[in-house]
């Protein structure tokens, strides 16, 4: 099989080219001009260059390509520009799947993600649990809902599309870091002494990285399946992690009302520095007023999707970044 990844220089699509490579597949990535390139260091793969803000640069892209595996998009809890966001995540998913459609690809592999999925309080939310636009809490949320839509309305069409729904992925290579990553990291540095009251379903990204190849040989398409992995609360999360890196864990949990301020205030900074990153913004207060936990119970039966547990992504994921010196406010 020759298949396109896109995002391929990213944390969770750098992990499915890697997982390709391993089994024996043909690999063309997807990279912007800007593209830092580390993820991909050492790779057998062939390189073009395009940009999901700019359709006319994917034209071409998928030429005797089997399958594409659509992993990129913008994942961002603060971003100061919604509508490049929404360009990227949403027109250019659309445009993508569009020129899949005419190149007659076999099989499209959609990485959307558990953002698009409703919650259950005090239970675990599946790819049936309803949901509406309403529902999402800021512009990623929004636009990969709007994303998973057009996906859907083009299998309508003929698009042989599978979409994967990725919980909260932690582990190597992790370069931005994404903002669950940022979590690990400054758990790890000592950098977080409090915590709020929340919970995440923590999943190894190799793991995610093999579920994408599953869909691909056995996914139905139009179907929906939950990547994920362990449902942990956000102070257990912090526990495993001091224990790894021999620290005791925060012992204070604020109150997301205490927070609001701190968050307004953040945000306040961050416009007027247009590179800050917000240390915490009134969308991740929301989204964490519940427990985000989810079940995988669909990937595993239809897919045989199996991951190593929570603990493991942790402890990859913090050896990475201690290796790096992320942990001691070094490069990360």
């Amino acid at each position: 099989m020759k298949a396109l990844v896109t995002g391929a220089s990213g944390f969770v699509g750098s992990a499915v080219v890697r997982a390709l490579l391993a089994d024996g597949h043909d690999v063309r990535v997807l990279v912007r001009a800007s593209s830092p390139l580390a993820n991909l260091a050492g790779l057998s793969v062939e390189r073009v260059i395009g940009d999901l803000q700019e359709p006319a640069s994917l034209r071409g892209t998928l030429s005797d390509c089997d399958a594409v595996f659509h992993v990129a998009a913008d994942y961002r809890l603060w971003v100061p520009d919604r509508a490049a966001m929404f360009r990227a995540n949403v027109d250019g998913t659309r445009a993508l799947m569009e020129e899949a459609l005419t190149a007659g690809v076999r099989r499209v592999v959609y990485t959307s993600s558990v953002a698009t999925l409703g919650i259950v309080a005090d239970g675990l939310a599946d790819e049936t649990t309803p949901v509406a636009l309403r529902d999402m809490i800021g512009p990623y949320k929004q636009s990969k809902f709007l994303a998973e839509e057009e996906v859907r309305r083009l299998v309508a069409q003929g698009l042989p599309a599978v979409i994967v729904n990725p919980s909260t992925p932690v582990g190597p290579r992790d370069i931005k870091p994404t903002p669950t990553g940022r979590i690990v990291r400054d758990a790890a540095a000592g950098r977080m002494p409090a915590y709020v009251d929340t919970g995440l379903n923590i999943v190894h990204v190799d793991d995610v990285a093999r579920g994408h190849l599953l869909a691909y040989e056995r996914g139905v398409v139009g179907e929906r399946y939950i990547l994920g992995g362990d449902n942990m609360t956000l102070a257990r999360i912090l526990e495993v992690i001091a224990g790894l890196v021999g620290r005791k864990p925060p012992a204070l949990r604020l109150s997301r009302h205490w927070l609001w301020p701190v968050a307004v205030a953040c945000e306040a900074y961050a416009s007027l520095h247009r590179s800050a990153t917000p240390l915490v913004t009134r969308d991740e207060l929301r989204m964490a007023a519940k427990h985000m936990f989810f079940s995988s119970a669909k990937a595993r039966s239809a897919l045989g999707y199996a991951p190593r547990p929570g603990e493991e992504a942790l402890a990859d994921a913090v050896a990475w970044f201690r290796a790096r010196g992320a942990d001691r406010g070094g490069v990360g």
